[in-house]
């Protein structure tokens, strides 16, 4: 199979999805890899260090979409992208398909086989390609909680940690999944209080048992989330329902209870967001304020860590990539557990039901394809 490993042309996102090492083992399988020119820059590789290994170096995108059976991504495929996808080309990469609708379409038209990293299942029933990018943001969560509660940032001028005789902030952490537990665990490190919120009981179980002493985790409900947001300097939303789009758990009207200058990060924007008041925003410009509430909603905050997330990335994806080239998209569906979960869109038809509930569209069965 030829791969196209494409240079990320969204806004200030510095990860590729494949590293020279990953490209190595692509080529040692006897599948062709072209790598777009300066690719990996963003994350300290050169387009030498792919050709050493046998990477194919191409000048443009437009040359790896007319070569490639399978190009893949960090990120969605951007509108200028959309006209260079083929008809069965396989796209393999972070989708996000249920808050992106005009993606979702684009997808359909162009009939491609789009394999979404973010709803591949292990056996567990975790999400083991979402799992590292989660784990590198919700480290980030509470590390940009604490720059954006200083004064200078637009927050209350408060330490997370506190010091000796002044109490350290209060920090809300909406979901106890791997972001929630990271950014928990981040938080906590640095010296706050940490309110840990999720709706699993044996979860919750697990998390006291685990987690630092100050680390509270608590059932999670409407009035719990209303009574914690008053108390609380930064308020963390983590909240993940695979392939659909993610609760709306801080309303604006919650926003006037808050005390001015509390952080809201939002990490659940690639889903919708999981504050009313959520919008994306760019590492350029992270925040904005409303009510006095500051908003951080950086929708690739993984990009800023560039070399840490795609090493993460790529030990995550290549396993999986390896055998979809090996056998084939539709081979390796039927046979390699959690491919067929990755299946959103396929030949102009949702095979994802989440996806096709968010816009109303119809919903074929993934194994009505697959046969």
């Amino acid at each position: 199979m030829i791969v196209g490993i494409l240079k990320e042309i969204k806004a200030e996102e510095n990860r590729v999805c494949m590293t020279p090492a990953g490209a190595e083992v692509m080529c040692a399988n006897g599948h062709t890899v072209l790598v777009e020119k300066e690719a990996g820059l963003g994350s300290g590789f050169s387009d030498a260090e792919y050709a050493q290994v046998g990477a194919e170096i191409a000048a443009t995108p437009s040359e790896i979409y007319q070569k490639a059976d399978m190009v893949m991504h960090v990120k969605e495929p951007q509108p200028g992208e959309y006209s260079l996808i083929r008809k069965d080309q396989i796209v393999f990469t972070y989708f996000h398909f249920a808050a992106a609708e005009e993606l979702t379409r684009a997808m359909l038209e162009r009939g491609a086989t789009c394999i979404a990293y973010e709803t591949i299942e292990a056996e567990d029933g975790s999400l083991p390609l979402l799992t590292p990018m989660s784990e590198v943001a919700g480290r980030m969560a509470a590390q940009q909680a604490a720059k954006y509660l200083e004064r200078a940032q637009g927050g209350r001028g408060v330490l997370l940690g506190g010091v000796p005789g002044v109490a350290p902030a209060t920090v809300l952490v909406l979901g106890g999944g791997v972001v929630g537990t990271h950014a928990a665990q981040m938080a906590c490190g640095l010296g706050a209080k940490v309110y840990l919120l999720d709706t699993n009981l044996a979860r919750l179980r697990h998390l006291a048992e685990v987690m630092p002493k100050n680390c509270f985790p608590m059932m999670s409900s409407p009035a719990v989330i209303r009574d914690l947001a008053r108390e609380a300097d930064a308020v963390i939303g983590a909240v993940l329902l695979p392939g659909t789009k993610a609760p709306r758990l801080i309303t604006r009207d919650m926003l006037k209870s808050m005390k001015p200058g509390t952080v809201l990060v939002d990490v659940a924007i690639d889903q919708g967001g999981c504050f009313e008041m959520s919008k994306p925003t760019t590492h350029g410009e992270p925040v904005f304020e409303v009510d006095g509430i500051v908003h951080y909603c950086v929708a690739n905050m993984p990009g800023a860590v560039p070399m840490t997330s795609t090493l993460a990335l790529t030990n995550a994806t290549l396993p999986y990539a390896l055998q979809i080239a090996n056998r084939g998209w539709w081979k390796a569906a039927k046979e390699v557990y959690g491919i067929r979960e990755g299946l959103n869109v396929v030949d102009g038809k949702v095979v994802y039901q989440g996806v096709a509930e968010a816009f109303g569209l119809d919903y074929v069965p993934v194994m009505d394809i697959l046969g």
